[in-house]
């Protein structure tokens, strides 16, 4: 079994200390985001999981407890989201040098290839416009080409309550710009200049750049797929050749993951980022 910790929340910075706990006693209770009535307990015995998978902006408390997880019998990896944005988006994110120097640490520690840089989502405003996102993301890969080996982009996509929150921000002077054409279907002209730039800017820095499912189009701008929850990286560093892991087929369309466990609750990451789908 595969343990996601969390595509829901950020777990490792705002929850750690319950996680610990339920890896202490060997169990957790999981709500169905689909049914607050029915819950489940799932094992955190060593000896049930294959891997764990966190998802996180803040890796300072995996840093803390990693040679504790390993000791434990834990293998893991984790995803960290850098985007650099304006604190009208991102409200709580943390200081990036505190961040960058657990980075640092954390792949001194585990290796590259077991932290993924996740540069997500991709949006685009009058305050996060074209000329923002290159300088950004060039400053950005020139310390995470250090630090990591793959980087990981998507594009925002509107949720509801993501877009009510966004809408709130117009009286704060955000403008959203469009990423696709009138028709709904091509991606802007700029913004595949722009992936283009991201593209090569990765390679330059060393990074293997990887999109969520985002298609083909994106492939053909030589940005290929990523599986997020990776079966075959975890087969491959994790020690479970022989094992059988399927995709997950209760993901959106174009997502490569594998199937797995989430054992966090929507409605509870306190980064609150304004186009976020997890609150």
């Amino acid at each position: 079994m595969i343990v996601s910790v969390s595509r829901r929340t950020d777990i490792p910075r705002f929850y750690w200390d319950d996680f610990i706990k339920a890896l202490e006693r060997g169990w957790v209770e999981v709500t169905n985001p689909f049914n607050q009535a029915q819950r489940r307990i799932v094992s955190l015995q060593p000896s049930a999981v294959d891997a764990l998978v966190f998802w996180t902006r803040d890796p300072e408390r995996i840093l803390a407890d990693a040679l504790w997880l390993e000791k434990r019998g834990f293998w893991f990896y984790v995803m960290v989201t850098i985007t650099g944005y304006p604190s009208l988006l991102e409200p709580n994110q943390p200081k990036e040098e505190a961040l960058f120097f657990s980075l640092e640490r954390l792949s001194q520690l585990l290796g590259k290839e077991r932290i993924i840089w996740r540069y997500d989502p991709v949006f685009l405003s009058n305050i996060t416009n074209y000329q923002f996102h290159q300088d950004n993301f060039s400053r950005l890969c020139m310390v995470m080409g250090n630090l990591v080996q793959r980087v990981v982009i998507s594009l925002y996509d509107p949720y509801k309550k993501a877009q009510k929150r966004l809408q709130q921000c117009e009286a704060k002077g955000l403008e959203v710009f469009p990423l696709y054409t009138s028709e709904g279907e091509n991606p802007q002209g700029e913004l595949q200049e722009l992936l283009g730039y991201f593209r090569d800017c990765a390679v330059m820095n060393g990074l293997d750049i990887r999109s969520c499912a985002e298609g083909p189009w994106m492939e053909a701008l030589g940005i290929g797929p990523n599986a997020c929850i990776d079966g075959d990286l975890i087969k491959r560093l994790a020690g479970c050749e022989g094992k059988v892991i399927k995709k997950d087929p209760y993901q959106r369309p174009g997502c490569r993951c594998v199937s797995s466990v989430d054992i966090g609750r929507y409605g509870t990451c306190q980064a609150r980022c304004v186009y976020c789908y997890a609150w």
